[in-house]
Protein backbone atom coordinates (compact mmCIF):
# COMPACT_ATOMS: atom_id res chain seq x y z
CA UNK A 1 0.00 0.00 0.00
CA UNK A 2 1.52 3.33 -0.84
CA UNK A 3 1.70 6.23 1.70
CA UNK A 4 -1.28 7.92 0.18
CA UNK A 5 -4.06 5.28 -0.38
CA UNK A 6 -7.09 5.55 1.23
CA UNK A 7 -6.96 2.70 3.67
CA UNK A 8 -10.87 2.32 4.32
CA UNK A 9 -12.44 4.78 2.06
CA UNK A 10 -15.38 7.15 3.38
CA UNK A 11 -18.11 5.56 1.43
CA UNK A 12 -16.68 2.23 3.34
CA UNK A 13 -16.35 3.53 6.41
CA UNK A 14 -20.22 4.61 6.14
CA UNK A 15 -20.80 0.71 5.58
CA UNK A 16 -18.97 -0.75 7.96
CA UNK A 17 -19.78 0.98 10.62
CA UNK A 18 -23.50 1.65 10.17
CA UNK A 19 -24.31 3.24 13.63
CA UNK A 20 -21.37 5.14 14.20
CA UNK A 21 -21.97 7.21 10.92
CA UNK A 22 -25.43 7.86 11.70
CA UNK A 23 -24.69 9.12 15.27
CA UNK A 24 -22.19 11.18 13.66
CA UNK A 25 -24.70 12.33 11.31
CA UNK A 26 -27.14 12.91 13.36
CA UNK A 27 -24.64 15.57 15.23
CA UNK A 28 -24.17 17.18 12.23
CA UNK A 29 -27.49 18.14 11.75
CA UNK A 30 -28.39 19.75 15.26
CA UNK A 31 -25.63 22.01 14.29
CA UNK A 32 -26.51 22.32 10.82
CA UNK A 33 -30.25 23.46 12.28
CA UNK A 34 -28.41 25.80 15.19
CA UNK A 35 -28.60 29.53 14.91
CA UNK A 36 -24.46 29.37 14.44
CA UNK A 37 -23.66 31.04 11.14
CA UNK A 38 -22.85 28.34 8.27
CA UNK A 39 -19.79 30.01 7.16
CA UNK A 40 -18.21 30.63 10.83
CA UNK A 41 -19.36 26.77 11.25
CA UNK A 42 -17.23 25.75 8.11
CA UNK A 43 -13.77 27.94 9.18
CA UNK A 44 -13.75 26.50 12.23
CA UNK A 45 -13.97 22.68 10.76
CA UNK A 46 -11.51 23.61 8.27
CA UNK A 47 -8.98 24.93 11.11
CA UNK A 48 -9.47 22.36 12.94
CA UNK A 49 -8.85 20.13 9.70
CA UNK A 50 -5.84 21.90 9.59
CA UNK A 51 -4.26 21.94 12.45
CA UNK A 52 -5.19 18.34 12.94
CA UNK A 53 -3.78 17.20 9.30
CA UNK A 54 -6.51 15.67 7.69
CA UNK A 55 -6.52 16.51 4.04
CA UNK A 56 -10.12 14.73 3.25
CA UNK A 57 -11.52 17.07 5.78
CA UNK A 58 -9.48 20.06 4.74
CA UNK A 59 -10.62 19.52 1.60
CA UNK A 60 -14.31 18.59 2.35
CA UNK A 61 -14.57 22.08 4.41
CA UNK A 62 -12.44 24.35 1.96
CA UNK A 63 -15.27 22.95 -0.91
CA UNK A 64 -18.24 24.01 1.51
CA UNK A 65 -16.87 27.16 2.77
CA UNK A 66 -16.62 28.18 -1.23
CA UNK A 67 -19.88 27.23 -1.50
CA UNK A 68 -20.96 29.30 0.85
CA UNK A 69 -19.34 32.20 -0.41
CA UNK A 70 -16.32 32.80 2.07
CA UNK A 71 -14.26 35.24 0.90
CA UNK A 72 -11.59 33.57 -0.49
CA UNK A 73 -8.72 36.35 1.80
CA UNK A 74 -10.41 34.25 4.74
CA UNK A 75 -9.85 31.05 3.56
CA UNK A 76 -6.22 31.70 2.35
CA UNK A 77 -5.40 33.55 5.92
CA UNK A 78 -6.90 30.63 8.05
CA UNK A 79 -4.17 29.67 9.22
CA UNK A 80 -2.67 32.54 10.27
CA UNK A 81 -6.01 34.16 11.16
CA UNK A 82 -3.96 35.83 14.44
CA UNK A 83 -2.19 38.11 12.05
CA UNK A 84 -4.44 38.66 9.24
CA UNK A 85 -6.47 41.35 10.56
CA UNK A 86 -9.62 40.47 8.12
CA UNK A 87 -11.64 38.29 10.45
CA UNK A 88 -14.33 39.42 13.04
CA UNK A 89 -14.20 39.37 17.04
CA UNK A 90 -16.57 37.15 16.97
CA UNK A 91 -14.81 35.02 14.64
CA UNK A 92 -11.37 35.43 15.99
CA UNK A 93 -13.22 34.61 18.97
CA UNK A 94 -14.56 31.32 17.37
CA UNK A 95 -11.13 30.54 16.46
CA UNK A 96 -9.06 30.69 19.33
CA UNK A 97 -11.90 28.10 20.92
CA UNK A 98 -11.49 25.48 17.91
CA UNK A 99 -7.47 26.06 18.41
CA UNK A 100 -7.87 25.24 22.43
CA UNK A 101 -10.09 22.67 22.30
CA UNK A 102 -8.64 20.93 18.98
CA UNK A 103 -5.47 21.02 21.39
CA UNK A 104 -7.10 20.35 24.99
CA UNK A 105 -4.92 17.25 26.11
CA UNK A 106 -3.42 18.05 29.54
CA UNK A 107 -4.32 21.93 29.06
CA UNK A 108 -8.06 22.26 30.15
CA UNK A 109 -9.72 25.56 29.67
CA UNK A 110 -8.93 28.52 31.95
CA UNK A 111 -12.08 30.88 33.28
CA UNK A 112 -10.05 33.26 30.84
CA UNK A 113 -10.42 31.44 27.97
CA UNK A 114 -14.01 30.75 28.99
CA UNK A 115 -15.06 34.32 29.37
CA UNK A 116 -13.26 35.23 26.16
CA UNK A 117 -16.04 32.83 24.16
CA UNK A 118 -18.83 33.61 26.34
CA UNK A 119 -18.81 37.34 25.44
CA UNK A 120 -19.16 36.67 22.05
CA UNK A 121 -21.59 33.79 22.44
CA UNK A 122 -24.73 32.79 23.97
CA UNK A 123 -24.38 29.94 25.82
CA UNK A 124 -26.80 27.88 23.28
CA UNK A 125 -24.59 29.16 20.70
CA UNK A 126 -21.23 28.29 22.44
CA UNK A 127 -23.06 24.76 23.66
CA UNK A 128 -23.47 24.27 19.34
CA UNK A 129 -19.70 26.07 18.58
CA UNK A 130 -18.37 23.48 21.30
CA UNK A 131 -20.34 20.84 19.41
CA UNK A 132 -19.28 21.45 16.53
CA UNK A 133 -15.62 21.68 17.31
CA UNK A 134 -15.89 18.19 18.99
CA UNK A 135 -17.98 16.91 15.64
CA UNK A 136 -14.88 17.68 13.37
CA UNK A 137 -12.44 16.15 15.70
CA UNK A 138 -14.10 13.08 15.54
CA UNK A 139 -14.15 13.19 11.62
CA UNK A 140 -10.48 14.29 11.94
CA UNK A 141 -9.54 11.45 13.50
CA UNK A 142 -11.50 8.85 11.61
CA UNK A 143 -11.11 10.47 8.18
CA UNK A 144 -7.17 11.05 8.85
CA UNK A 145 -6.01 7.54 10.07
CA UNK A 146 -7.72 5.85 6.91
CA UNK A 147 -6.46 8.18 4.32
CA UNK A 148 -10.24 8.99 3.20
CA UNK A 149 -9.62 10.48 -0.68
CA UNK A 150 -9.81 13.89 -0.09
CA UNK A 151 -12.70 15.30 -2.80
CA UNK A 152 -10.90 17.84 -4.94
CA UNK A 153 -13.16 19.13 -7.20
CA UNK A 154 -12.52 17.83 -10.87
CA UNK A 155 -12.37 21.00 -12.70
CA UNK A 156 -9.07 21.50 -10.21
CA UNK A 157 -6.96 18.50 -10.56
CA UNK A 158 -4.11 18.93 -12.84
CA UNK A 159 -2.36 16.10 -14.61
CA UNK A 160 1.19 14.87 -12.76
CA UNK A 161 3.95 16.25 -15.02
CA UNK A 162 6.50 14.12 -15.29
CA UNK A 163 10.19 15.57 -14.84
CA UNK A 164 12.65 14.95 -17.40
CA UNK A 165 16.28 15.11 -17.02
CA UNK A 166 18.25 17.04 -20.07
Amino acid sequence: MSELESRIGWQEFQKLAPDAYAAISAISKAVSASSLEKDLVEMLKLRASQINGCAFCTQYHLNEARRLGVASSKLDLLAVWREAGIFSEREQAALAWTEKLTRIAGDHVSDEEYAAIAAHFAPAELSMLTTAIGLINIWNRIAGPFRFTPPIPHHEIQPKHETVNA
